[in-house]
């Protein structure tokens, strides 16, 4: 390949630790602690008030401190220590060369919307862009040939401030690259580009490039000179609620991303798209073979073999679809290169309604894909359901989508004390065996009261990170007292803590557990046995009803007589949720069933020993033994949904006031649980290996990429 994507030298670095620039540029340090503490110890003051960003560091710390660094040995030691793990991990021979060797020179091209990286690169909204950054990461470890496809958000995702009222505020932050791990993809000194062509215009863009371990994530940015402001405007910020811009940026990322990996001299052998949003590039793909003299059907047919689809969610207004006339609008010049009229094309993605015809993406997708695949056992077989009207002559079993039930990053997620506890007394390869069940009966061998020191360490780390959070924000001004209170200042490190954290829609019930207020200022509240409930997420800016929840919650929450143990904390990102996932006892999901698709959080909390207490919904339906957290509601469906809200919310207080409290609260002389203990290392034995993107990956290897390649 003949264009440039070295990172740029921006850095005055002594020649002694001259690599911690390439590092900056490689979001491998992002997954490996020790490399985030070589830089934390550089001035940890300044690290943090950089929310964690080493491109940042590197450009405003004083050169004398680097010069200082650069002659210190313990620091030295740490520097080379950490580059030997960084050349090794490069170097070493991966999973994929040893048990797929034939994926050589056969690259897997990833499709999202959106990627959750981490908090400094803001270019995500939340779950399904974690999802997806966390894919990209065990791809990279396991060595997988696998190349991506996103959006360079020029306004990231929007900050959330709460009013006093409760109310959501949406603040812009506009991205300043020059802050951030991303580099110009040049050719000949020049920006390589891309162009969309619409009915009326075109639309050109460039390229960026995120190096994540061993994968390059490709990022399109149309804010480029020669398109019109409102089309370099496309790609600032995710999720356009306008439908104009919503089409348009499906089709840049979709045509787009096909044509930006041409430019770059790719040929995937795989085209997986996470969840609708990239659908065009199936027409692109077929478009191509048109182009060189195929028919539509033939282009198809030869292309549905290396099309993956993974659809993310059973709630109708997950799945986009857009009137016929935007169709006309922006697609006209489409079809004819693709031989078809405007029916056929039509009809390719047609979805029919009471209320008339939507050119549907899963639709598109699920037609011209080989494989399609749900993101648990009992999203799938929702799926199919769904779906069934596309297969009439099938039975709703025979649908042709299966599943692959979502996985966390464990190395990202896992708290480091953790980590450091494993080491201790597993082998020094313990993290090479993370999918294989039977190695984590070594965790019966852990003595208990080390699990519960790691434990009540990470409660008081986050009970000292959220006064931080509140100190930083009341120096800011425009803080009332009763929201220093509300967003967590009398947090108590050895209380019953639980959390709730995820995005803000109705169906996921976040005020199901503020039901009865009464019976719950009686739980808070127990002498002797408080509970702590802290609340984080965001509504999408548009999304009224979700911003109506949040203002529910928050006047709960700041109700006097909660004494200060019910929490709301602004502003949820990759960051906060570290500390949530690791910190607290018990981790709360109550959605509506079944329209939890799979849900990750409370996977990444049960790795790091926090109990999961959630509807059997999504991932928790397959992982819940009765033994590794508990369930709220029965397994099975429900009338109307105020029956359910109403069983479930009288089965979560009983279970909290019955079972939760008591067996966290029941201490031997030394002030450890060892019953939870027990239910600790239950639920790390059963979760850590079946529900890590370790497993996840090589699943979809199994069942989807590998067959593609015999396509």
């Amino acid at each position: 390949m003949k264009f440039l994507t070295t990172p740029p030298q921006k850095f005055d670095l002594p020649k002694r630790i001259v690599r911690l620039g390439e590092l900056a540029y490689n979001l491998w340090w992002t997954w490996h602690p020790e490399a985030a503490r070589l830089f934390g110890r550089l001035d940890y003051d300044l690290w943090e008030r950089l929310g964690h960003n080493p491109i940042r560091l590197l450009q405003e710390i004083s050169h004398g401190r680097l010069v200082q660094a650069a002659k210190d040995k313990d620091y030295l030691a740490l520097y080379d220590a950490l580059f030997e793990n960084f050349d090794s991990y490069f170097t070493k021979q991966s999973w994929t060369q040893q048990a797929h060797p034939e994926f050589d020179n056969k690259p897997v091209a990833y499709f999202s919307m959106e990627f959750g990286l981490h908090e400094t690169l803001p270019i995500y909204s939340g779950g399904l862009g974690v999802l997806a950054g966390d894919h990209l990461k065990e791809s990279s470890d396991l060595g997988l040939p696998l190349i991506a496809v996103g959006f360079m958000y020029g306004q990231g995702y929007f900050s959330q401030r709460i009013s006093e009222d409760g109310w959501q505020e949406a603040l812009n932050n506009p991205l300043t690259f020059d802050h951030l791990p991303v580099t110009l993809v040049t050719k000949n000194n020049k920006p390589i580009t891309i162009q969309i062509e619409f009915p009326d215009r075109n639309i050109t863009a460039q390229i960026w490039e995120v190096r994540v371990g061993r994968v390059p994530l490709y990022l399109l940015d149309s804010n480029v000179e020669g398109n019109n402001d409102s089309d370099r405007l496309l790609t600032a910020r995710l999720y356009w609620s306008d439908l104009d811009r919503r089409v348009m940026q499906e089709v840049l990322l979709g045509v787009g991303g096909v044509r930006a990996l041409r430019a770059l001299d790719y040929s995937p052998a795989v085209w997986h798209m996470n969840e609708g949003h990239a659908s065009f590039l199936t027409l692109e793909r077929a478009r191509e073979l048109v182009a060189s003299g195929s028919t539509f059907a033939e282009a198809a047919q030869k292309t549905l073999g290396q099309n993956v689809f993974t659809t993310h969610t059973p709630v109708p207004a997950g799945n986009d679809e857009f009137p016929l006339w935007l169709m006309d609008k922006y697609l006209a010049k489409l079809w004819p290169e693709l031989g078809l009229t405007r029916e056929e094309f039509v009809d390719i993605a047609k979805h029919t309604h009471p209320r008339g015809d939507a050119y549907s993406m899963p639709v598109l997708a699920l037609k011209l894909s080989g494989g399609s695949n749900g993101v648990s056992e009992l999203h799938g077989q929702v799926s199919r359901g769904m779906w069934n009207f596309l297969w009439p002559e099938k039975e709703e079993k025979d649908v042709p989508i299966k599943h692959v039930t979502n996985g966390v990053h464990t190395a990202n997620w896992m708290a480091r004390r953790l980590k450091n506890l494993f080491e201790k007394h597993f082998e020094n390869d313990w993290y090479d065996h993370l999918d294989e069940p039977n190695f984590w009966s070594k965790l019966d061998n852990v003595p208990d009261q080390e699990l519960w020191a790691v434990r009540l360490h990470l409660k008081r780390k986050l009970a000292f990170y959220l006064r931080e959070r509140v100190r930083d924000r009341w120096t800011q001004g425009g803080f009332h007292p009763v929201q220093v209170v509300s967003s967590g200042v009398l947090i108590n490190p050895y209380a019953l803590t639980i959390g709730f954290a995820r995005r803000f829609a109705t169906y996921k019930r976040a005020n199901l557990i503020l039901s009865d207020l009464e019976r719950l200022l009686d739980i808070i509240n127990r002498p002797n046995m408080p509970v702590q409930i802290i609340f984080a997420g965001k509504a999408h800016p548009a999304d009224e009803p979700g911003k109506e929840l949040i203002q529910k919650v928050y006047r709960t929450v700041k109700k006097a007589e909660t004494g200060g143990r019910l929490v709301f904390i602004e502003d949820y990102d990759m960051n906060l949720a570290r500390y949530l996932v690791q910190g607290v006892d018990v981790w709360m999901n109550t959605p509506r069933r079944p329209l939890e698709a799979s849900g990750t959080s409370g996977m990444k909390a049960a790795l790091n020993g926090v109990l999961n207490f959630s509807v059997l919904d999504g991932w928790w339906r397959e992982a819940y033994n009765g033994h590794n957290g508990w369930s709220i509601g029965e397994d099975k469906e429900y009338p109307p949904h105020e029956v359910q809200d109403a069983a479930d919310a009288e089965d979560l207080y009983h279970t909290l006031e019955h079972e939760i409290i008591p067996l966290y609260y029941n201490r031997d002389p030394k002030e450890i649980s060892h019953e939870w203990i027990a239910r600790m290392k239950d639920t790390m034995k059963t979760i850590i290996p079946q529900f890590s993107t370790r497993r996840m990956v090589k699943e979809y290897v199994e069942k989807f990429y590998a067959p593609a390649l015999k396509k």
